[in-house]
């Protein structure tokens, strides 16, 4: 979950920056490697969306891959906790609320979260979903369900876009993989919520593109001031977005900004999820094990101190 990345003073005892949502804010991500130039590859490039440059020539794309480079080292400064709510708001039928945690952290591999999703207390449906979500060069993700009887298992490609607890949102979105893909274009600068934004366009690894074949890109915006991913648009064919996540606001807590809301919009059917943080927690230090696979089926420890955020 997002999950979104402002700048802050540099993090003390010279820890590395932590990684944010994935959607967020640790948002989060993943490195694949060039090697898959296989004829899937090739057929999937036949298919991609060509830039769309924001100026009339093409902007330098040593630049924006320093950018990106910069960005993918930003995040939220030491372990952090996260109480969110998913609100399910369909075009058309009845909305709902699930309720949510996440856990934040960054390991030997890279950024990490621990994401929990479960029914609200009045919903006719319980059950609790739990993601562990592994950033970086070798990016995975595993799942644990509530009742099912299956073990933990790491995700295939396939899986990642499937909906998490029948909400719009993917496992896909949770992690943000492409903003570590190798191949993409800097496209230059926009104007996204009246703000100029470093505008760029990621192309789909080969599994990726195997599994998906719908997804030709993902065009990422990022603040120029505050380096915050501000909005992303999963690209199909002709161009057409296919999904929107938006960051709709940001919040400061114990002096670091946090992303507060975002909007994930499925274009075709206009239904929106809107990932809204009610309580955190940052500067904690947490136990490995809340971020080990095998101790997914484990309730991981909340902290006893929260900050409140207000609607």
């Amino acid at each position: 979950m997002l999950l979104l990345r402002p700048r802050r003073a540099p993090p003390r005892a010279k820890r590395p920056d932590r990684g944010p949502l994935a959607l967020g804010f640790e948002c989060g991500l993943a490195l694949l490697t060039l090697s898959f130039l296989a004829p899937t590859a090739r057929a999937q490039k036949e298919f991609r969306p060509p830039p769309n440059y924001a100026q009339l020539s093409p902007p330098d794309q040593a630049e924006g891959r320093a950018i990106v480079e910069g960005f993918r080292q930003q995040g939220i400064a030491g372990d952090y906790y996260l109480e969110f709510e998913l609100q399910v708001l369909p075009r058309h039928g009845a909305e709902q609320v699930l309720l949510g945690r996440l856990w934040g952290s960054r390991n030997a591999a890279g950024p990490v979260s621990r994401v929990s999703v479960s029914a609200s207390p009045t919903a006719s449906r319980s059950g609790e979903v739990r993601l562990l979500i592994q950033n970086g060069p070798m990016p995975q993700i595993w799942r644990w369900t509530e009742g099912s009887g299956a073990p933990i298992a790491p995700l295939g490609v396939e899986a990642l876009f499937e909906p998490v607890a029948g909400t719009g949102l993917t496992a896909f979105d949770l992690q943000m993989p492409f903003l570590y893909w190798p191949e993409f274009v800097y496209e230059g600068l926009a104007r996204m919520h009246g703000r100029p934004a470093h505008q760029f366009l990621f192309y789909p690894p080969a599994d990726v593109a195997r599994h998906n074949p719908t997804l030709h890109g993902v065009r990422a915006y990022l603040d120029t001031q505050y380096t915050a991913l501000v909005q992303v648009e999963l690209i199909g064919e002709d161009d057409r977005a296919l999904k929107t996540l938006s960051i709709l606001d940001l919040k400061k807590v114990d002096g670091q900004w946090i992303p507060k809301s975002i909007d994930c919009r499925d274009e075709p059917t206009r239904n929106k999820t809107r990932f809204a943080v009610t309580a955190a927690a940052l500067n904690q230090r947490f136990s490995s094990m809340v971020f080990d696979p095998g101790d997914l089926a484990e309730p991981a420890v909340i902290p006893s101190e929260l900050v409140k955020l207000t609607p």
